[in-house]
């Protein structure tokens, strides 16, 4: 059949070599790396940095002292109590406010994050990544192997676009638990220039703690998807491999 795009034999070269090695790397990628990786993070969830069973061990000290209390007094009688009244109400103070401790610097220099809950997020942040990528890679390949469209024998067809469906679905998840660990350290310093600002409020620093102990259970459930996508994905694509390489019993001329 003639072609009725003119296509530089050049650049058809270069694609073809790309394709080929796209092919050659997803295969690689779905026989070897994805079952060696599940072991691996399989591995991952049985050391001891993410299997402290006392959150107290994770906590951070929070080097933040209370300053001592200022004693106001009110002055109620005479002359100076009527115009303090009515100053307190010409500027709109008459709500009691907690206006806060102005905070210029911290004690001690920065206030660094919680040491241990940096290094589990800086093993896992790879792993995440990898996974990001490496899903890219096969689902390049599955989609560069899906024939042209026609009427019938598209069976294999959805098979193809149901993987294509799954590694998408595992790209969006994985990257959700970048934008998690984010959100983490965003709230976390919120909280801290709270605790800066409000010291005697006990709560603010409870909640920090609350925070810290949430996001460590959190990163290790994130290890477990990791695997357990791993796991998915090895074995839906060795189940369905021939229909995902030959996705019609005939006519494979068809094929890109």
């Amino acid at each position: 059949m003639s072609s009725l795009l003119k296509v530089d034999n050049e650049i058809k070269t270069k694609v073809d070599a790309f394709r080929e090695r796209i092919t050659a790397e997803a295969e690689d990628l779905v026989a070897n790396f994805f079952p060696k990786k599940l072991l691996e993070l399989d591995q991952f969830l049985k050391d001891p940095t993410i299997n402290i069973r006392e959150l107290k061990e994770i906590h951070s000290e929070i080097n933040l002292t209370v300053p001592d209390p200022i004693l106001l007094t009110d002055i109620h009688d005479g002359l100076e109590g009527q115009n303090a009244k009515k100053r307190k109400l010409e500027d709109g103070a008459g709500d009691d406010k907690v206006g806060g401790t102005k905070v210029f610097v911290m004690p001690g220099g920065m206030m660094k994050s919680n040491g241990k809950l940096v290094e589990v997020i800086e093993k896992v942040k790879p792993e995440i990544r990898t996974l990001i990528e490496k899903c890219n890679t096969v689902k390049m390949w599955v989609q560069l192997l899906i024939p042209r469209i026609e009427d019938g024998n598209n069976f294999g067809v959805s098979i193809q676009e149901e993987t294509v469906a799954e590694l998408r679905t595992v790209e969006g998840e994985a990257a959700s638990f970048l934008d998690q660990i984010s959100r983490y350290y965003i709230t976390r310093a919120k909280l801290v220039s709270k605790i800066a600002k409000y010291p005697h409020v006990e709560d603010y620093r409870r909640t920090v703690t609350e925070i810290d102990e949430k996001e460590y259970i959190s990163l290790k459930i994130i290890v477990s998807e990791l695997r357990n996508q791993y796991v998915t994905l090895h074995d839906m694509i060795l189940k369905n491999i021939e229909k995902i390489k030959r996705p019609r019993s005939s006519n494979t001329d068809a094929l890109y």
